[in-house]
């Protein structure tokens, strides 16, 4: 594993918008779908050979059985059924059906994201508080077309925001949260170790902003509008391995009033407002004030496509 230390700096909050924007439930096709080709490495672990594990979502829970925990920055997933391993001279290839697409509308500009096996380690144990980073690394390609593949460059498969399953778990939670972030929201590009590091636990909590974490990839980079696959590639010669645990396209943000993410504000969004008005129904509170009132019903109107 390597270590990355920085200090502390002042860091961003992310807006509510964007949460609400990927709310709406995933679907299968919003992960890889199948498995074009694994090539394990000389030296992948053993007994996490796999490569099926890595379609599908990320873990939020893991151990089941042997040392049970809900999946936080701090506590990774890590069972032989939730990642598999590329070694040295190995790499990872995943499709995607549909295609995945540079979307203007995604948040941040992010198309997909990448789940590896990253965690912090805790310089207030057992509070939560990122003093280093353990990551492995490991190499992101593209390719529209199967033939032709485009590696993205200064982003790694196992990168700074490792996973975090829910909003409301602790750094060492041996139970599932309730509310569980969304594995398709990126967390803002923009945030480096030096926004990170030394932050309590909640402030890390809002930095991810509801996103899973994992390391987003703009397939603008290397002039995409689509990619068909997804390629996690070892150098040979490099030791460490790397996990993979899934690859989840970014669902395109909508306006922050469509409530239940259709792609419309409509009589829909309307009733769920007007059901939690005067509540703190946090899923009806467009502009998080913590009251359902009249300036959620404005946004309701203004964004009015229905």
């Amino acid at each position: 594993m390597n270590n990355l230390n920085s200090t502390h700096c002042a860091f961003p909050l992310l807006s509510l918008t964007l949460v609400l924007a990927a709310s709406a439930p995933a679907s299968a096709s919003d992960f890889a779908t199948s498995v074009l080709s694994y090539v394990a490495g000389s030296n992948a672990a053993n007994g996490y050979t796999n490569p099926l594990v890595a379609l599908g979502p990320p873990e939020r829970f893991t151990g089941e059985g042997i040392d049970p925990g809900a999946v936080t920055p701090f506590q990774p997933c890590f069972l032989n059924s939730e990642i598999v391993s590329i070694g040295s001279g190995g790499s990872l290839t995943l499709a995607f059906n549909p295609p995945l697409l540079d979307h203007p509308g995604n948040p941040f500009g992010i198309d997909f994201i990448v789940f590896g096996n990253s965690f912090f380690t805790d310089g207030a144990y057992p509070n939560g508080s990122a003093s280093a980073l353990a990551a492995d690394g490991g190499a992101i390609e593209v390719t529209a077309d199967g033939t032709h593949w485009f590696t993205i460059p200064s982003t790694l498969a196992d990168g700074l925001f490792p996973t975090m399953g829910w909003i409301d778990a602790q750094p060492y939670s041996l139970v599932a949260g309730t509310i569980a972030t969304d594995p398709r929201l990126p967390v803002n590009p923009a945030l480096t170790v030096s926004d990170v590091w030394g932050v309590s636990y909640a402030e890390l909590v809002t930095l991810y902003g509801g996103s899973a974490g994992g390391s987003g990839v703009d397939l603008a980079r290397v002039g995409l509008s689509s990619a068909i696959a997804v390629r996690i590639s070892v150098a040979a010669g490099f030791n460490p391995n790397v996990e993979i645990d899934a690859i989840a396209r970014v669902r395109a943000a909508t306006h922050p009033a469509d409530l239940d993410g259709n792609g419309s504000v409509d009589g829909i969004d309307l009733a769920a407002v007007l059901s939690a008005f005067g509540s703190a129904d946090a899923t009806a509170d467009i502009n998080g004030n913590g009251v359902v009132d009249g300036p959620d019903l404005a946004a309701i109107l203004a964004g009015w496509s229905g």
